[in-house]
């Protein structure tokens, strides 16, 4: 998925892949089509492209990291940013002391990227090779969080990070929330591309003596390892 004249991430060289089984309604509601902006249309193998905003939440629902990339006058940056879905905005927060979060609450436009690696599609040839991924794209502006709402953020943002923990763990103090900058991006403008299935290899490679096919890439949790000054025998979070 990308804006005017860049490339996509999921594909080594031209031509089109499997899309798989995936719906591609328009959105319906008082929210704009995924995908229905200029600037969001995808260019770059069109047929990758998913306008159903089921498919958009369920992306920005399964990640925890996103980049957020801003351009500070000449400069871009892309920040890796933890975040949570809210209904129809995008949650983040960081330190009130970053310039750059302090550059994006005051307006500067924004685009957050989420992406979810699925598979490594390995193909007869290096041209063809690929991966499987759901990519996400939100354009816009944030605005700041403020009050109760503010607080209610922070605990939407942990329990997408950290399920259960809020209602066990001390709640931010007063220090800690005037070190806290919460900020929301609107699901207003956005696109989706998800590349699913096998190689895409032509007809006259389908002879070369080479394994072919998907190697799925999966998310795991590791064994916790408790802190060294833990004083209480507790049990590890069950996720």
């Amino acid at each position: 998925m990308e804006p005017p004249l860049s490339g996509g991430p999921g594909r080594c060289g031209a031509g089109s892949r499997d899309t798989g089984s995936r719906p591609r309604t328009a959105g319906t509601g008082s929210s704009a089509a995924v995908g229905g902006t200029d600037r969001t249309r995808v260019r770059r193998l069109p047929e990758l492209a998913v306008h159903d905003r089921a498919t958009l939440y369920a992306v920005l629902d399964a990640g925890r990291v996103g980049h957020l990339a801003i351009a500070d006058g000449r400069q871009p940056y892309a920040l890796p940013v933890a975040y949570a879905r809210d209904g129809e905005r995008v949650l983040l927060h960081g330190s009130t002391g970053s310039r750059l979060f302090r550059h994006l609450a005051a307006g500067a436009p924004a685009c957050l990227t989420v992406t979810l690696l699925d598979g490594l599609v390995l193909a007869r040839s290096a041209f063809a090779s690929s991966m499987n991924y759901r990519c996400a794209m939100v354009l816009g502006e944030l605005s700041v969080v403020d009050g109760d709402d503010r607080l209610a953020a922070l605990e939407r943002i942990s329990e997408q990070l950290l399920p259960g923990r809020w209602a066990a763990i001390r709640p931010p103090s007063a220090k800690e929330l005037a070190a806290t900058l919460v900020l929301a991006l609107p699901l207003d403008e956005c696109s989706v591309k998800v590349s699913a299935g096998p190689p895409d290899d032509p007809d006259e490679d389908l002879d070369q003596p080479v394994w072919a096919g998907v190697v799925p890439v999966v998310e795991n949790l590791g064994t916790p390892q408790p802190d060294p000054r833990l004083r209480h025998d507790l049990p590890p979070p069950e996720w």
